[in-house]
């Protein structure tokens, strides 16, 4: 993965970064909606900001976006595919730095396969590798999380990775869901209280002490792009 970014041209910018732009670049699809609802932000999304200040937390109520990248890969140890974040974050918070994963959804799950699942029952010796170091990073033990999907470890992992590699006391992994019934925040939810917080809808929970950062968790329910031709009425009506 090259170190070197360009700033974006508008949100077609982004859909030549997805992996199946076909497939994923259309109103409705969690990558379309989430680059939309950042890139015509000033700074937060205003459903993101609400939820910030709302949490009463300190680090959340002053937060400057210094730099973001869109379809963010981070390598990890062992085998498995890279650490695919839809949109990483690096802000300014209350004169600290704060390392943001974004995790976008619909109607889509956190990936296809729980913990369980992705081991297997004779894992190679690379996924017992990266299962391992997961593990250690965010200071779980492995009984705990069998049941919990495998994508929401390595999303929290690459927010603690990135914190370390630039000495950031603060990480949070945000998910940005534009879904009406919120669907998956159980799994969302689940994994959370492994760390003895209690997570809830359009809320930040935290922090918790992990491997020398400040670990913190977000839910925020976004608003999907209005079609067109509706919003083009909306803007006649104004």
């Amino acid at each position: 993965m090259g170190k070197y970014y360009v700033p974006t041209k508008g949100v077609e910018s982004w859909s030549e970064l997805l992996p199946n732009r076909d497939t994923q670049w259309k109103e409705g699809c969690s990558a379309y909606e989430l680059a939309h609802c950042w890139e015509e932000a000033e700074n937060l999304p205003s459903c993101v900001e609400r939820v910030f200040k709302s949490s009463n937390i300190p680090l959340l109520q002053d937060v400057e976006v210094l730099y973001g990248f869109p379809e963010y890969k981070v390598s990890l140890p062992g085998r498995g595919k890279i650490s695919h974040n839809d949109l990483y974050l690096l802000a300014r918070a209350n004169n600290e730095l704060l390392t943001i994963m974004v995790e976008g959804k619909v109607s889509e799950p956190f990936g296809d396969k729980v913990v369980a699942t992705w081991k297997g029952d004779t894992p190679s010796d690379g996924k017992t590798k990266r299962l391992a170091y997961l593990l250690e990073l965010l200071n779980l033990k492995e009984e705990d999380t069998q049941k919990i999907r495998y994508q929401l470890l390595h999303r929290t992992a690459s927010a603690i990775v990135e914190a370390k590699k630039i000495n950031a006391n603060n990480a949070l992994m945000l998910v940005h869901s534009f879904c009406e019934e919120g669907k998956w925040f159980d799994d969302y939810a689940s994994f959370v209280k492994l760390f003895n917080l209690e997570p809830s809808r359009n809320a930040v929970v935290g922090p918790v002490a992990v491997n020398g950062v400040n670990l913190y968790f977000g839910w925020v329910k976004g608003t999907k792009v209005m079609p067109k031709e509706l919003s083009q009425l909306r803007k006649l009506e104004c």
